[in-house]
Parts: structure tokens; sequence; C-alpha cells
């Protein structure tokens, strides 16, 4: 384990961006990203992998450096020290770092759009990569298909199908999914040769509605 993270200077040029950031971004939320990095600077830190990439924080990098900020400060740990950003010129208790907090919020919300061709594209390239595990989407992968409809063919010949759902809608249905592998393990583990037990425990809790229509 790393007792004492190491912290290094770069430039803001340094850092490569993700060519596959999952966030597209909104024209508002840009604009308060602007609005917040003029009237306060860097807030957040920015996340990075061991080669210098660019995590989280893409959009954040682009507006810093398009309002002049330059310098980097990386603080290099291996996930099991938390870093914080201490900003010796702010007080929470006042009128700007109370705005502060509430600009940080605000710009995180506004300035999300899914990229929903980068997240297929990850869901195809990466084996278990499922962004429904974080509530972002589900893609159902029934089983071997066609490709004929409106659903993208996924690997292996098998035909997917993309749902977006609000997080308080995918966190029912993985309640629903999670109720329905306790009940029928087998048929969630392989239905009709398909072996995602998400996909097959959600097939079947779809069956089970239809029987009672």
């Amino acid at each position: 384990m790393m007792k004492d993270p190491k912290i290094k200077k770069a430039k803001i040029g340094d850092l490569i961006p993700d060519t596959l950031n999952f966030n597209k971004g909104t024209e508002f939320g840009g604009h308060l990203l602007e609005k917040s990095v003029d009237r306060f600077g860097a807030g957040r830190s920015i996340l990075l992998d061991k080669h210098g990439r660019i995590i989280a924080g893409n959009k954040f990098t682009e507006k810093a450096g398009a309002a002049g900020l330059e310098d980097v400060l990386i603080v290099q740990t291996d996930g099991h020290t938390v870093v914080a950003v201490q900003r010796t010129d702010i007080d929470l208790y006042t009128p700007e770092g109370r705005e502060m907090a509430l600009a940080d919020n605000a710009t995180a919300k506004a300035d999300l759009d899914w990229d929903e061709e980068a997240l297929q594209k990850a869901v195809e390239e990466y084996d278990g990569f499922d962004p429904a595990d974080w509530g972002v989407e589900a893609v159902l992968d029934p089983g071997e298909g066609s490709g004929d409809g409106d659903g993208d063919n996924g690997p292996a010949g098998k035909e997917r199908k993309t749902f977006t759902f609000s997080p308080i809608q995918i966190e029912k249905i993985m309640e629903c999914i999670d109720m329905m592998q306790a009940r029928d393990p087998i048929g969630c583990d392989e239905t009709f040769g398909n072996k995602d037990r998400d996909a097959n425990a959600l097939f079947l809790i779809c069956m089970e509605w239809k029987t009672r229509k």
C-alpha cells in the first residue's frame, strides 16, 4: 500500500483527454462550467489513469485550459488514500463558499448528457462492462438474434436492444431482477441459449407478466 502520495507538477496541455468520453455535455452545462471557472477558479480535482489520461473531469479540463489555467499538481496514489483539494481562500460559511457548493452540484447536473454511442461501443469492447450496474441504462441481450428490427447487433451475433432508465426506475428493475434470480436461479443461468443472468431474469419477469394478462 502506498504510504505517501507523490506530487508532481505538470501543464494542463500534458493531460490526455478520454477519446471515449461517455458525457457529451450540454450547451447550458458548458455555460455554467465556464461561469464557475471564471468566478471561482479550480475547485474539484480531476482523475487521471497511470498514463495521464483523463478518467473524470474532461469537460472541466477543457474549460480550465480555455480560461488560462495552465499549471497542474498531480497527486499519485493507488486508490487507498483520499485526495482532498483545500482552498485556502474559501470559507464554506460565507456567501462565496455556499455559492461555490451550489455551483459544483448545479454544473454537474446541467452538463450531463450521456453519449449512447460511446456507451454502446464500450459495452461491445469491454467484457463485463454494463452501464446498468450504475443506473445509467440497460442493454438487453435476449440471446441469438438475426439483427432485424431496431436493435443493434452485439458481439457473437447476438441482438442488443438499448433502453435508457431514470435512476429510480433502474433501482426498481434491478430489485425485481434480483428477486427473480433468487426464485429461479436455474432459469436465470440460461434461457434459450442466453447466459446473461440479468437479461434472463428480465425475460422471465416479462413472461410471467404476460401470462397474467
